[in-house]
């Protein structure tokens, strides 16, 4: 591996961090949009909300064949593949004429841009294991966290100077850039190819090897509920702040950037904590600050008082909790799994992109005059994850003693 992208480089993190964004960057950068776009194509807000679950959805299933794939035929090739495919879907949703155009289009980008996340993990596992994955993942999520403060003030300015398509334009460039930086600089960092032959059964027998792990299912729900409480954000926040509270684009952009501080906080916390701490003591510190973030978002909404800042701080604090927990939890769950950090990759991301899409779609159809919904998602996962945590300590110390 050349000397420049070696194991523990920030050249490496940098660069993983960068894959990893595409979905929070997908996702974030049209935010701003969102209500032109229901204006201008025609449609409701239900509708638009479909754009994010679409997404998701999208994103879950790409996951599925991208994890085992990979583990077959390496890392690079197969992430060049999905980037490219990112970059056309990105074009497409560029000429959508329809809302339901875009929605396919959004799904279309998800199957390529999910490949990125996925992938980055494989290889932190094919590097590292245990707390010093931990350590390297909270350090990819710290640079990553930057997408979600910049993306929605560059979505915001791109909205007000040249409107919501040159958003999806933007996106198919830094696609184009991401794969010609990875085809010049990522080495292939699989050591060990998998000796079966990509099948439907052969993925079905990778899945069904990592789900028979109590440990990894432990860590799965973890990753799940807290990130579920996320997209409950991302799927509410633009119609509550702007149609609820009177935000501008621009400055929604710049109010949603202040959460996204606390995923860069925590994400910043864990990596300084977790080799002293272990994983799971930054996973408990973490799940403490999720339940407080979400029940001071709904205490928020009950006092009655229509600031953005009642909605944004304790969003702030949920997200510093969620930089806790989530690096942690994917380094626990693929930490056994070594021959098969694809399909583990894969798996997690797969359930986790579907829990969060679910939880988007149903605060998107209850969304009305009140940020209820909103809150009360928050507050669910964010309580649900501290529970979990107490709840399956010993399967995951079990497991901590094997490795």
């Amino acid at each position: 591996m050349p000397s420049l992208l070696r194991p523990g480089t920030f050249a490496l993190t940098a660069l993983l961090a960068a894959l990893s964004a595409v979905g929070p960057l997908t996702t974030d950068m049209y935010l701003p949009s969102l209500p032109d776009i229901v204006h201008l194509l025609g449609a409701t807000t239900a509708d638009g909300q479909l754009t994010i679950s679409a997404y998701l959805i999208g994103f879950a299933a790409g996951q599925i064949i991208y994890g085992p794939l990979s583990d077959r035929h390496g890392r690079k090739p197969v992430l060049i593949g999905a980037i490219a495919l990112y970059c056309a879907a990105s074009l497409l949703c560029t000429s959508s004429l329809s809302i339901e155009m875009l929605i396919g289009a959004r799904a279309l980008q998800a199957l390529g841009g999910c490949g990125g996340i996925v992938l980055a993990r494989a290889i932190v596992r094919d590097l590292y294991a245990g707390a010093r994955a931990g350590r390297e993942l909270s350090l990819i999520s710290a640079v990553m966290a930057l997408a979600p403060v910049i993306a929605p003030i560059a979505g915001g300015a791109l909205q007000t100077a040249l409107g919501w398509r040159s958003v999806f334009a933007t996106l198919a460039v830094v696609g184009l850039a991401g794969i010609g930086v990875i085809w010049l600089l990522l080495p292939e960092t699989l050591a060990k190819r998998a000796s079966e032959p990509v099948s439907p059964a052969s993925i079905l027998t990778s899945y069904r090897i990592v789900a028979r792990d109590s440990a990894y299912l432990a860590y799965l729900g973890l990753a799940t509920t807290s990130y579920a409480g996320l997209f409950a954000w991302i799927s509410g926040a633009s119609f509550v702040l702007q149609n609820l509270y009177g935000l501008t684009p621009f400055v929604f952009g710049f109010a949603f950037a202040v959460g996204s501080i606390g995923y860069m906080t925590g994400t910043t916390v864990a990596a300084r904590i977790v080799l002293r701490l272990g994983l799971d003591g930054t996973i408990g510190v973490g799940c403490v600050a999720l339940s407080v973030g979400g029940l001071a978002m709904a205490a928020a909404v009950a006092s009655g008082v229509d600031s953005t800042f009642t909605l944004v701080v304790p969003m702030a604090v949920y997200l510093a909790g969620l930089g806790m927990v989530l690096p942690q939890s994917i380094a626990g769950a693929l930490t056994p799994f070594p021959e098969r950090a694809g399909a583990a990759s894969a798996l997690l991301g797969f359930i986790q992109q579907i829990v969060a899409a679910a939880s988007g779609v149903a605060v998107g159809q209850l969304l009305g005059r009140s940020a209820w919904p909103l809150a009360i998602a928050v507050a669910v996962m964010g309580c649900a994850s501290l529970v979990l945590w107490s709840a399956t300590r010993a399967q995951r110390a079990r497991a901590a003693g094997k490795h």
